[in-house]
């Protein structure tokens, strides 16, 4: 990293210590007032020298707000966050930024229960880390192509808004979230909308009142969620019109009402939703009474997929949801085909595997259900199977979702991973996800559906 800000320097590249000159403090304030207006000029390419690519702006030290630091950087810069609570929600424009805390625990964004938003995130390849983001009306974190800021207020997309423009807002490129603590927003914890060639990794969403991590309308998608923990959400995981290249692997998903769903659905563009790996995942216990309600009443439910098409959900242990553990469904224009089912461990769910939809070409292989609804469905659905036609209807367990909690009540999260050294260089947002391995992520056992130490 490039330690030097444009604060930090007078006009012959040398540190201001006490007294500085008229001509080196009129230089230095020059330079930051082009920067921030982002005027270009004589002056401002001499201030080059100064602010090469890959400088860090730090808060406090450097500027006292988190946007006045992002308003300087440059594409490429890093904005340091030092240990505070920062009353502010802040916009990335500009690409490649990278906003890092020092700090994952105590480098909070709070938004009162009163701001809209805390990191809304347009400009292509830039990184929100090492952070933690609470109490905003909408998103804790929300990367998207939407840059009408009246769009934004309202979530970006998400309730009570028209299927989006995706000519005038195409899909920002580019986009990461690590080790973000997002808990108590009300719509989102961490949210991809309008949004391509990201990764969410090892971040914590609970307190969503729709979803601690959603994935919406993209395609293709070409994105990675891994490593992530979602509980005390409506929903844990939430992917709607999301389609192609999207990898739900390797996260935690415990004690929300409903742990992952994958929808199809007219409220947003690029139906019908196609595609996902949903691999290596721990969805267990999605029956938490201390979580916000979610909005189509659904409680108990491991992976529900409604309307979804051509998905893969493979080796995920989906067990102790009291309704159903993987439930296919037909919302209305929308039925559910293609979706494969198999080798993962279902057990302990109010009925384990459940295919209510009448489309013969969905199948379920190897789950190991001990409930099952039609009964025989892994041996009338098996997949491989060709021809077959539609069966009776299956059914979930019957489960009377209890009242819930305020988003802004739901219990804070405990400390969480920090990056061991906030100081390394910092990655921007370019050539994600990268090779993708599905494969690579085992069938979880029972210990990881536990809370880490």
């Amino acid at each position: 990293m490039q330690l030097l800000t444009i604060r930090q320097l007078d006009s012959d590249s040398e540190p201001v210590r006490g007294r500085s000159s008229r001509r080196g403090l009129s230089a230095l304030f020059t330079a930051a007032a082009l920067a921030l207006s982002g005027c270009s000029s004589a002056a401002d390419s001499s201030t080059d020298a100064r602010h090469p690519a890959g400088t860090v702006v730090r808060v406090p030290q450097d500027f006292p707000t988190i946007q006045k630091a992002v308003d300087v950087a440059r594409e490429g810069d890093t904005v340091l966050v030092s240990p505070g609570t920062y009353q502010e929600g802040v916009r990335i424009t500009k690409p490649r930024i990278v906003l890092r805390g020092t700090d994952r625990n105590t480098v909070v964004l709070d938004g009162g229960v009163r701001l809209v938003n805390g990191v809304t995130v347009t400009g292509p390849g830039s990184v929100v880390e090492n952070l933690t983001v609470h109490g905003f009306l909408a998103n804790g974190v929300l990367f998207t192509g939407v840059t009408d800021e009246k769009l934004q207020q309202r979530g970006a997309g998400g309730s009570a808004y028209n299927p989006l423009d995706t000519t005038r807002f195409p899909a920002v490129q580019g986009f990461r979230a690590t080790r973000v603590t997002a808990y108590n927003n009300g719509l989102y914890g961490i949210y991809a909308f309008d949004a391509r060639a990201g990764v969410i990794e090892d971040s914590y969403a609970s307190g969503g009142a729709d979803s601690g991590i959603y994935v919406g309308q993209c395609k293709p998608c070409d994105t990675l969620v891994r490593g992530n923990t979602a509980e005390r959400n409506a929903v844990g995981i939430e992917l709607t019109n999301s389609s192609d290249g999207l990898y739900i692997l390797g996260n935690r998903v415990v004690g929300n009402r409903v742990g992952v769903t994958v929808n199809s659905n007219d409220l947003e563009a690029l139906a019908p939703q196609h595609g996902a790996v949903i691999a290596g995942n721990a969805v267990a216990d999605n029956n938490a009474h201390d979580t916000p309600e979610q909005a189509d009443g659904g409680f108990g439910i491991g992976i529900g997929i409604g309307g979804g098409t051509a998905n893969r959900v493979e080796r995920n242990l989906v067990a102790g949801n009291l309704a159903a553990g993987v439930i296919i469904t037909d919302p209305p224009g929308h039925p559910a085909s293609g979706n494969q089912v198999q080798r993962n461990r279902t057990e302990g769910n109010g009925v384990d595997l459940v295919l209510a939809s009448a489309d013969p070409g969905n199948c379920f292989t190897g789950n190991q259900p001990a409930v099952q609804s039609p009964l025989d469905l892994e041996t009338q659905a098996a997949c491989g199977t060709q021809g077959r036609g539609p069966l009776a209807a299956g059914r979930a367990a019957t489960v009377q979702a209890p009242p819930g909690l305020a988003f802004n009540q739901v219990p804070p999260p405990s400390v969480q991973p920090s990056l061991p050294d906030p100081n390394t260089p910092a990655r921007p947002a370019v050539g994600l996800p990268g090779a993708v391995d599905p494969d690579s992520y085992p069938l979880p056992t029972s210990s990881d559906a536990l809370p880490k130490p």
